[in-house]
């Protein structure tokens, strides 16, 4: 399960994706909407993606870690649209054999995100409406990837 949401993360859906009687570990990351950042208070965020290509980058992810590690589940699911203070953002489930593997999967996926996937997030706070990079990949260059792969 690689997914771009409009809704509330389902945690019982992704640890269904992920677990059977094989896995003797289950590590989980949540990102949560916080209330400061960058030393102001945070009143709204919205989260933007560019879905088809986000989706596909989530899935190469899980490409990864199982070419890496030999873990093959996996499941990333990302919200967009508005999220309120404490809402989870991201979710991230690993199940593996062996603790070790299924922490430094989890580690390793969040950070992918934060390079390939283009998500874009749009705080606003006490000082006023900031884009914040959340992606390395630019809306330009999202664009340019999707024509030529064909979509």
């Amino acid at each position: 399960m690689f997914e771009i949401s409009e809704t509330t993360i389902n945690v019982d859906e992704l640890h269904r994706a992920v677990l059977d009687s094989g896995q003797g570990a289950l590590v989980d990351f949540f990102g949560i909407v916080r209330d400061h950042a960058r030393g102001q208070k945070i009143v709204a965020l919205e989260y933007h993606a560019y879905k088809p290509m986000a989706e596909q980058k989530l899935r190469q992810i899980g490409d990864e870690i199982k070419e890496r590690w030999g873990i093959g589940a996996v499941a990333i699911v990302h919200r967009v649209g508005n999220l309120k203070i404490g809402d989870t953002a991201v979710m991230i489930s690993v199940a593996s054999p062996h603790r070790a593997e299924a922490f430094a999967a989890c580690k390793y996926a969040i950070d992918r995100i934060k390079q390939i996937v283009p998500i874009w997030k749009r705080e606003t706070g006490e000082n006023g409406v900031e884009w914040v990079e959340e992606c390395e990949v630019s809306v330009e260059s999202a664009a340019r990837q999707e024509s030529s792969a064909g979509g």
